[in-house]
């Protein structure tokens, strides 16, 4: 099975190199425009010559079974584009794109085409997130926060704020049916925003503080007396009169602990059983950042 990677930053790297290189049966090309980037990780993965290349044309040229894109989030259209006109199943580490237009004209390629596009969002199938979803309910709350990182709206909610809106679209227990929105934006950078999602007997809150003077992931989950606590998608805390703690194992990876590799290896998987992967319900996480995008950048400046 070939399998291309194009763009070999940090997330390549660190998450998905080491879950796609350890795989029997796959033989894996890189792709990325800066040779001695390519050269130093195909090294370390005691890649040949053949499976390294520098331009999309050449990777393209391999006649690939499937590709995982994590290049930069402004250039996925064109690379995506050019993937699924190929008949490429592809694998896009979130978000598809920066404007709804092309998020939503990418998703409708791949159903004209008949090929399988799916989106990096491994918080659903992290072990911690996804028992959450057995859990009562009523009020979920997550928070995602960093230090000293006010930026341009569009690319936070887009680039980082999506994890917070696509799990609790995940974890929500019906249909949503009213939407709030309140943030800090100052000389053009967002502090902080906070998201509400309501529905019949629930409410989801999503938090992001760029200015929080700590970097961390904290999700809330309570309904029918009990709570459940996720400490950085590792350490559970069930509430129930005692705390009981649960700690992430030592020999657990962290691409398994974060969901990666189960989100990785499930794509794969869907390739080779010649399964077709929708992105629509990825594409209404989309359209959800893109109200929460209006919403932030239509209120004055140095609102609240």
């Amino acid at each position: 099975m070939k399998v291309g990677c194009i763009g070999l930053g940090d997330i390549a790297q660190k998450a998905y190199l080491p879950v796609l290189g350890a795989q029997p049966g796959i033989e894996l090309h890189l792709q990325t425009r800066t040779p001695a980037t390519l050269h130093r990780v195909a090294d370390g993965l005691r890649l040949p010559a053949a499976q390294r290349h520098t331009t999309l044309d050449d990777l393209l040229a391999q006649d690939l079974d499937a590709a995982f894109v994590h290049a930069p989030t402004a250039v996925h259209p064109e690379i995506v584009t050019r993937l699924l006109t190929a008949g490429v199943p592809t694998y896009v580490d979130k978000p598809l794109a920066y404007e709804l237009a092309d998020s939503a004209r990418l998703v409708t390629l791949a159903e004209e085409r008949g090929v399988s596009l799916a989106v990096g969002f491994n918080r659903r199938y992290a072990p911690a997130y996804a028992q959450c979803a057995e859990h009562p309910r009523e009020l979920i709350v997550m928070q995602k926060h960093r230090v000293g990182l006010p930026e341009e709206p569009r690319a936070m909610i887009l680039d980082d704020f999506i994890h917070v809106v696509d799990t609790l679209r995940f974890l929500v227990p019906g249909e949503i049916e009213d939407v709030t929105v309140r943030a800090r934006v100052l000389d053009g950078l967002l502090h902080h925003v906070v998201l509400q999602l309501a529905g019949d007997g629930f409410t989801a809150l999503g938090v992001m503080n760029r200015l929080s003077g700590s970097t961390e992931e904290i999700l809330d989950v309570s309904g029918q007396d009990t709570k459940r606590q996720v400490l950085n998608i590792s350490d559970v805390i069930d509430h129930k009169g005692q705390p009981t703690v649960r700690r992430r194992g030592d020999w657990v990876p962290v691409a398994r602990q974060r969901g990666i590799e189960q989100v990785a290896l499930g794509f794969l998987d869907a390739v080779r059983a010649g399964k077709t992967l929708s992105a629509r319900d990825a594409l209404a996480t989309h359209e959800m950042c893109e109200r929460v995008v209006r919403a932030v950048t239509e209120r004055p400046a140095a609102g609240f």
